[in-house]
């Protein structure tokens, strides 16, 4: 220590009082100094009071001496009190020795510089404000303190601390953000108390508007949420709650898109807690920002699209998630597949103060638009304004839903959900889907094969939707499957008139009857597609291809379903495939409640578009005899059935052949062919179908098939009983035969179709001979 005339004004007993290890002598010089500094400040000698809390600062509070030290702090609190109301000019000199001891090794020393600094604020009040961020920050240190004593000395200083700032209104929040958002990174349990406990008074403050830097905290304070401590987590909860409730009532305040994608993050944490909060936080801001929110679209997919498939332990979870799902989707506009421009109509007041009410005005993007306003009536009640449409970012929010339907391990209420994105935004924004549909078509193909048939109704009513929208619709068909097929296919001749276009013929490959709804280019690519698939895996076809075909009929056309497959079917090189893909369309065509329609155009061929249709299908049933057989059933070609059954002994008889004979059997006691057996009664205009009957009887072995075709044969009446009288006879007249139809070259057809079902079946045998 230095001689005494160093420490002058201060007495050689003040001085030996301070360096002191006991406490009572350092107070006594405490004492001492508090009587000379009033006389100082009596005198209104600055100086000297300055020299004083110099003396105490250098040479005491930061010694290398620790009763030194702590005789240093016991004096600058002293100096303080003497001070009193103008202590609030000496408070930098004051304050930051104390703040350095704060640091002390010496637990016994922080709490003297806790206690010291708490005399001084307690003086200051209010004067201590431009110094809060040190004592801020020199607080949360000791809030982590391990010493007890420490702590709770802190926590006094702490209380007044809040005081001060709850009571006063200068309190300069900006200056303070920066040292919030560093300090509430912290992963110090006792800091984060700290902190929340900081933002929970600076939240209840009236002058203090915190919501303004919420997108400063945001992030740190779900970072506390996760804490381990139960009692952190309630307090961080209870911050959030309080700081949503606000942002309930003042929305327009509120910046929803600087805090979208932090919502986003936190919405995908495992902690429950913090993702149900975030979710719940989502919900809010979707609601409440409206189309604000849908540059986010993408990364509030990624986040909600997991959470659907989440079961009943997480139900709170997926009830929120659903809400934020429903209303996203909601948000996505026709216009959005137009020009980002749009009208949008609000109060007179809120065009006034547009900056901070309009919804269409929170996002940072806005900032530099030009309001053209204008009033709707003479009263003023509504003004428009112009302001460009947020930008959905279709191409981001499809990334995601594409990367999530290709997942092996998504859920199955994730892909529903997936499925009802895609429907919804075709629907809402066609044109702009479509520069995606190349894309999403191989995977939306592949989900057929999806286990639930939820899904594959969604994913049906997606790829009917893209084969049936006008925006998918291109000049000529430019899939290379169907120029092949044109270029190779060969000409079925039918006879025409002059006076009708002709029935089937190169140019009329594809095309959708005149009665039925044009398809756009992707549905031709969706039945070759469709039908490749059912070849390479069999059970698809087998277990789904009924139900999937049946689906289809419903949500699209039936008879451009079914024409369309059977042009693609005439050129299938795979044989065996298209025989029982037909048997497969053949029992959907009769069995089906869906295509009744179909069937009654069928059945009686009075149109050119039901023979058109009818030659069509001939022409792709040839890959299936009774297939064939029952179209002329059907179709009530009884004749032309005949002169097939006729041919069939020169076929090949399998025991699959029986057994597709006896379904036929079965189906024509079915109701469906009730007209046909009605008819077995006009045995004299009927004689091809009698004959028919027979031969598929001949056909059969002894079988319940055999017997039951029998026995309904037996019912036929005796010709001679049926004999009509002379009046009668005038009125019955045999059923019209189609002029347009050759059945001739249809018969010719068939045969030149089994004979390549026969050689394909030779070479099979021959290869499996070897």
């Amino acid at each position: 220590m230095n001689s005494e005339k160093d420490f002058a004004p201060l007495t050689s007993n003040i001085v030996r009082a301070l360096n002191d290890k006991l406490y009572e002598k350092r107070k006594v010089a405490a004492l001492e100094i508090e009587k000379l500094v009033r006389e100082f400040v009596a005198q209104n000698n600055i100086g000297q009071i300055k020299h004083v809390i110099q003396i105490l600062s250098q040479e005491f509070a930061l010694s290398q001496h620790p009763h030194s030290r702590k005789g240093g702090l016991i004096g600058l609190a002293a100096c303080s009190i003497a001070l009193g109301k103008d202590s609030g000019l000496y408070l930098k000199e004051l304050i930051e020795p104390v703040l350095t001891c704060f640091n002390d090794a010496d637990s016994r020393l922080r709490y003297y510089a806790c206690e010291a600094l708490y005399n001084i604020v307690k003086v200051a009040r209010g004067s201590v404000l431009p110094h809060f961020n040190v004592l801020f920050n020199g607080l949360s240190k000791l809030a982590a303190d391990p010493d007890p004593n420490v702590k709770s000395g802190s926590e006094l200083l702490d209380r007044l601390l809040k005081d001060i700032v709850t009571e006063s209104s200068k309190f300069d929040l900006v200056a303070f953000v920066p040292l919030l958002r560093e300090r509430i990174y912290s992963n110090n349990q006792y800091a984060r108390q700290f902190i929340i406990s900081w933002i929970l008074v600076l939240e209840c403050v009236p002058d203090i508007n915190l919501l303004d830097y919420l997108p400063e905290i945001l992030d740190g304070l779900f970072q506390i949420l996760g804490d381990n401590s139960k009692e952190i987590r309630k307090m961080c909860e209870t911050v959030l709650i309080e700081f949503l409730k606000e942002i309930k009532k003042n929305p327009s305040s509120v910046k929803f898109a600087e805090m979208a994608n932090i919502l986003v993050i936190h919405c995908q944490a495992s902690d429950d807690l913090i993702q149900l909060t975030a979710m719940t936080w989502m919900r809010e801001f979707i609601q409440l920002a409206g189309r604000v929110m849908l540059p986010y679209s993408s990364g509030i997919l990624t986040a909600v699209l997991p959470c659907l498939s989440y079961d009943d332990r997480k139900k709170s979870i997926k009830e929120v998630v659903n809400v934020c799902n429903q209303t996203l989707m909601k948000l996505i506009l026709p216009e959005d597949d137009g020009d980002h421009v749009r009208q949008k109509t609000l109060p007179h007041q809120d065009a006034i103060t547009h900056e901070s009410s309009s919804g269409c005005m929170n996002s940072s993007d806005l900032s530099d638009t030009s309001l053209d306003l204008s009033t709707s009536n003479n009263n003023g009640a509504c003004v428009t304004i112009e302001c460009p449409l947020e930008t959905l970012d279709l191409d981001g929010i499809v990334l995601v839903l594409d990367r999530h339907l290709h997942d092996t391990v998504t859920g199955m209420m994730t892909r529903i959900a997936i499925l009802k994105w895609l429907y919804h935004l075709y629907i809402k924004t066609p044109r702009k889907m479509f520069w995606h549909t190349d894309s999403l078509f191989p995977m939306l193909l592949k989900t057929l094969s999806d286990e639930s048939d939820e899904v594959i109704l969604k994913d049906l009513e997606v790829l009917a939707e893209i084969a049936s929208s006008p925006a998918g619709q291109t000049e000529g068909h430019d899939s290379s499957e169907i120029i092949s097929i044109q270029n190779n296919q060969t000409e079925l001749h039918i006879p025409i008139s002059s006076s009708t276009p002709m029935i089937s013929s190169r140019t009329r490959t594809f095309e959708c009857s005149p009665s039925t709804p044009t398809m756009n280019s992707y549905f031709f690519k969706f039945m070759i597609n469709l039908l490749k698939q059912f070849n390479n895996e069999k059970s698809l076809l087998e277990i789904r291809g009924p139900f999937i075909i049946r689906q289809l009929c419903l949500l699209l056309n039936a008879e451009n379903i079914f024409h369309s497959m059977a042009e693609i079917l005439l050129w299938e090189e795979d044989l065996k495939f298209a025989s029982t893909m037909v048997q497969t369309l053949n029992s959907i065509l009769l069995t089906s409640t869906e295509l009744f329609q179909l069937r009654n155009q069928l059945k009686d061929l009075r149109t050119m578009e039901s023979c058109n249709l009818f030659c069509s299908l001939y022409r792709s049933w040839c890959h299936n005899p009774v297939a064939t057989v029952s179209l002329c059933f059907l179709t009530q070609n009884y004749k032309h059935a005949y002169d097939l059954i006729q041919k069939f002994g020169d076929l090949e008889v399998t025991i699959d052949f029986l057994t597709e004979v006896d379904k036929l059997v079965q189906l024509i006691e079915c109701p469906i062919f009730t007209y046909l057996r009605l008819q077995l009664l006009d045995v004299e205009n009927n004689p091809y179908l009698i004959k028919a009957l027979y031969g598929l009887l001949m056909l059969l072995p002894q079988s319940k098939a055999f017997q039951l075709l029998s026995q309904r044969l037996q019912c036929v009446p005796n010709p001679e009983l049926m004999q009509s009288t002379p009046s009668e006879k005038t009125t019955t007249s045999n059923r019209q035969v189609p002029s347009e139809i050759n059945y001739n070259e249809l018969l010719q057809h068939f045969e030149k179709v089994q004979k390549k079902h026969l050689e394909i079946r030779h070479q099979r045998a021959g290869r499996n001979n070897l």
